[in-house]
């Protein structure tokens, strides 16, 4: 399947509660990052690779991104869709059924930004022969790690992102086979249905030891923008 026909879903319909603040007047993948709201900054990097179909699954704040995408213009195509106020994740892509139209697709958060290869994610999928490959990743280090004896610091080291295990970074790629294991919209993607294809042997993880962060906390916030600012960083 060429590039051009494969839809790339951006889940954006949550609340985003712990940015408090700033997602009290807008939903969160409208955060600004570095002057762009951080799912503009997500279809650049898919746009990068020939990426250029889009359907944003929107709930909280919809009409914000469904007049940020029709007041500007991309080189890319947007379709926003209201999947629901309380819908979980499982059950917007439940709702996109239809618009998928049976096809492979993309899926991403719309809070979390990295600077995967795009082209090795599809061919390892393609290659697995699975339902579903996510994409694994090192969660950022946030504390450094001593070892006390005796009351005496013994050993001081900064903690490296490779003390930590893998965990979802987001960025799937799955085959219309998902929807048998998508009831209705209080289905999880992330519990039974991940779980299942698990089990089943039919879930494969992408493993990426790049750039990766989600903005969770105003301070996760701060950090993406500093990275962003780094002239030498690819995303």
């Amino acid at each position: 399947m060429k590039k051009n026909n494969y839809q790339i879903v951006i889940l954006a319909g949550g609340k985003g509660s712990r940015l408090s603040n700033l997602t009290r007047s807008i939903p969160k993948p409208m955060v600004k990052a570095n002057n762009l709201p951080i799912i503009v900054h997500i279809m650049k990097h898919y746009y990068n690779y020939g990426f250029k179909n889009f359907i944003v699954a929107t709930g909280y704040k919809n009409k914000i991104i469904k007049s940020f995408f029709k007041t500007n213009k991309f080189p890319w195509k947007t379709q926003v869709c209201f999947t629901g106020l309380n819908t979980m994740t499982g059950g917007r892509i439940r709702r996109l059924r239809n618009i998928l139209k049976n096809k492979s697709f993309f899926l991403t958060y719309g809070d979390g930004l990295s600077n995967i290869n795009l082209d090795k994610l599809l061919k390892f999928h393609k290659k697995k022969k699975g339902v579903i490959t996510l994409t694994a990743v090192r969660p950022p280090a946030r504390f450094g790690a001593i070892e006390i004896k005796n009351h005496k610091v013994v050993m001081f080291r900064e903690k490296s992102r490779l003390d930590t295990g893998w965990i979802n970074g987001g960025f799937f790629i799955m085959e219309p086979e998902i929807f048998k294991y998508l009831k209705n919209d209080r289905t999880y993607l992330e519990r039974e249905p991940l779980e299942k294809l698990g089990k089943k042997k039919k879930l494969f993880a992408y493993q990426h030891n790049g750039f990766w962060q989600c903005v969770d906390t105003p301070r996760d916030l701060e950090i993406l923008e500093k990275i962003l600012k780094k002239k030498n960083r690819a995303i």
